[in-house]
């Protein structure tokens, strides 16, 4: 695995490994990427040129792209979150019921700090030829279409961006308060990233009637890190910290959620049961989802989830959660 991890990372220019140089460094995931001089960060966002460091996103401009997506949209929280069933209204919600005719601003960002190599947007990882949106622009597009209810922050992974990502978001809520609109703010993440930042951001999912949506890719460390590349120690910390610290904060809307995809011959019912246990001893009401596989990237010779497991995964997991779902049902096979 090393070596087609390795493989996949040279195609897009991007390091096999987080630089640990001793001048500049950046704290925004857990790799604490530290630059000496022509070091580039495992993200790709940032990078060291004659002993300056630059970055392809700040607190006014990230790398990103956006678009309107329609209500009630494919999201991993569509079957409990207030698009998908008017839960939380009025206050978090336009509807009783599904929120057709309103959109969801989704917010692609570039850059990641894990390397799945069953990417389903490995366009990500191309941060050099991706296009530059100030705030200024993306909270204009969200202030100019009265029909947007939902804010998402997805990628690749928002964490490498997080600076602009809270800036962003602190503009589109103080238009949504002026113009006594909703919005819901809601991250989509693989929970690598620095607790005090993870902290705000979910401090701003709460305010809105958001979400955040942690991708617990795999239960043993061997096979987290044969699939991205990393140890998943920081990434359970992070849901454990959120699900502690602010999952009782609005139990009736939840404000986590996790997912995992099923990818055969890697997640199988033990992964599944394995992380099932760790959510129920938190909080047995943490929705969880179970996510059909498509084979993509560097797993493109792999089958599609059967489902068979896909069904006896669930009921694994329903055994210790009250709140799972599958997803991506027209996947299986």
């Amino acid at each position: 695995m090393i070596q087609t991890h390795a493989h996949s990372r040279e195609k897009f220019v991007l390091p096999i490994n987080p630089p640990k140089g001793d001048s500049f460094s950046c704290d925004l995931c857990n790799h604490n990427c530290s630059f000496s001089s022509n070091d580039l960060s495992f993200c790709g966002l940032r990078y060291t040129k004659d002993d300056k460091f630059i970055s392809r996103s700040s607190k006014n401009s990230a790398t990103l792209d956006f678009y309107f997506d329609p209500l009630p949209c494919n999201c991993c929280a569509a079957w409990f979150c207030p698009a998908g069933t008017g839960k939380g209204y009025p206050e978090y919600a336009y509807k009783e019921g599904k929120e057709t005719g309103y959109y969801n601003l989704s917010v692609f960002f570039y850059g990641c700090s894990f390397n799945c190599l069953f990417c389903q947007n490995k366009s990500h990882k191309n941060v050099r030829i991706a296009s530059k949106v100030s705030v200024e622009r993306l909270s204009t597009s969200f202030k100019n279409n009265k029909k947007v209810s939902c804010v998402c922050f997805f990628g690749g992974s928002p964490e490498p961006q997080f600076v602009y990502a809270l800036e962003v978001s602190k503009r589109i809520l103080e238009i949504a308060k002026q113009e006594k609109r909703i919005v819901r703010i809601c991250w989509e993440w693989n929970g690598f990233g620095n607790q005090k930042y993870i902290e705000k951001a979910v401090q701003i999912s709460l305010q809105s009637g958001g979400n955040i949506k942690f991708d617990l890719k795999a239960w043993s460390p061997q096979i987290h890190k044969a699939l991205t590349g990393v140890n998943n120690k920081k990434v359970l910390e992070n849901f454990e910290y959120v699900a502690k610290n602010f999952f009782e904060k609005r139990p009736e809307l939840p404000v986590l959620n996790a997912t995992t995809l099923l990818v055969p011959g890697y997640i199988d019912e033990y992964e599944v049961e394995k992380i099932a246990s760790f959510i129920a001893e938190l909080d047995p009401n943490i929705p969880y989802s179970l996510l059909g596989f498509y084979p993509h990237f560097e797993f493109s010779d792999l089958p599609l989830t059967t489902r068979a497991i896909a069904e006896r995964s669930l009921e694994i997991a329903s055994s210790y959660l009250n709140n799972v779902n599958i997803g991506n049902k027209h996947l299986l096979l």
